[in-house]
């Protein structure tokens, strides 16, 4: 049922008014105010001054690693900053593969103004020139950006499997990142792991950058328009985010799967642009079906991790509850953690890149500190 509910809010989203027409409902009032000099007192948002404080002494003695900023909002307001390198509040912070969620906010606009037909088009239309294929197969006809969406193509693919043909290390190596990517087998299921049909939400989750750059490329092709160009139109400037860094294919292919270089307080606005449900002051910027779409489950990473149209979601607990969250994640802990329920955004930002269990390392700080910061 959850996968027939999936495929009926995917026809939906695709049958959407293009986000120049009028909102279907009045959009909220509330103006997202984290573009401050400083930062408003914790405590008149709920949140306890001395427990930050503990956090960014525990920061600067090391208990963390190399954590580099952490910033924090609540109620639309910014209400803790701290920095804890020397590039401060300008600097563009490389936080890896939180890019790929940028890039699921543009296939929602782009699937919004009908670009894109919607999350069940097929992807190798869009490549001609790619093909053939090696590795050809008639299943690889069916791979839909849902699919590279969900991190659930077929494609035989796995940055955590250091022997997959998909490793994004590989792909590195080539020229052409999305021919790489095209040309990657199809994956074998051993009796030992389950069939897409027999997981939860009928998909099979296996972590994939390679995919998610060729999502940036369909984008190209679908808008007619390079990659940071229609970001920097129709989701930067909007939220005043300028002067993006953007890693670059040899082919000169702007990287839809990570490497993006924003300023902490950028990476913030995101995050709070979908606590507020696509709306930045008073101005829709992501349609609100695709808000709650791309943070929906649509395949499970583990028992505790469920991933949605890349982003992360999952609980954590503070205080004998546990609060859901959705996550933009990079290598080395980055992180911009939205808590709906707390109406509470979080950045952490880390240079932990070759640290074991940097993930870990960063969630602790977030229960342990901001979270547990939380009053009321």
């Amino acid at each position: 049922m959850k996968r027939v509910a999936v495929l009926v809010l995917a026809a939906a989203l695709s049958q959407a008014a293009p986000a120049s027409a009028a909102p279907a409902a009045p959009e909220p009032a509330r103006r997202a105010m984290l573009d401050d000099a400083q930062p408003t007192p914790p405590a008149s948002q709920g949140l306890s001054a001395d427990r930050l404080a503990a956090m960014d002494a525990a920061v600067r003695k090391g208990d963390f690693q190399q954590i580099t900023s952490v910033l924090i909002a609540r109620h639309g307001r910014l209400i803790h900053e701290a920095y804890y390198d020397a590039g401060g509040r300008d600097a563009r912070r490389n936080t890896r593969s939180v890019t790929k969620t940028v890039t699921s906010m543009l296939v929602g606009i782009a699937i919004d103004r009908k670009a894109i037909p919607g999350v069940q088009a097929r992807v190798l239309p869009y490549f001609p020139d790619k093909q053939p294929l090696a590795n050809p197969d008639k299943r690889k006809d069916d791979i839909s950006v849902e699919d590279l969406l969900s991190m659930s193509s077929l494609l035989e693919c796995d940055d955590n499997n250091q022997f997959s043909r998909g490793n994004e290390e590989r792909m590195y190596l080539i020229e052409d990142w999305v021919k790489f990517a095209l040309d990657l087998p199809v994956k074998g299921f051993p009796s030992w792991e389950p069939k897409p049909k027999d997981a939860p939400f009928g998909r099979s989750f296996s972590y994939c950058t390679a995919g998610v750059t060729t999502l940036g490329a369909l984008l190209e092709r679908a808008t007619k328009t390079p990659l940071q160009d229609y970001a920097e139109r129709n989701l930067f400037t909007p939220l005043g985010i300028d002067k993006p860094e953007w890693q670059l294919s040899p082919l000169g292919l702007p990287q839809g799967g990570g490497g993006l270089g924003l300023r902490s307080r950028d990476l913030l606005k995101l995050g709070q642009l979908y606590l507020d449900g696509g709306v930045w002051n008073g101005r829709r910027v992501v349609p609100a079906e695709w808000v709650k779409a791309s943070t929906s489950p649509h395949a499970q990473v583990d028992d505790q991790t469920n991933y949605g149209y890349l982003w992360w979601l999952k609980s954590f607990p503070a205080k004998g509850k546990a609060h859901p969250a959705w996550i933009m994640s990079g290598t080395g802990g980055n992180k911009v953690i939205v808590a709906p329920d707390l109406d509470l955004t979080a950045v952490i930002t880390t240079t932990n890149y070759q640290i074991r269990g940097a993930h870990p390392l960063s969630e602790k700080l977030l229960t342990d500190f901001i979270l547990d910061a939380v009053e009321d």
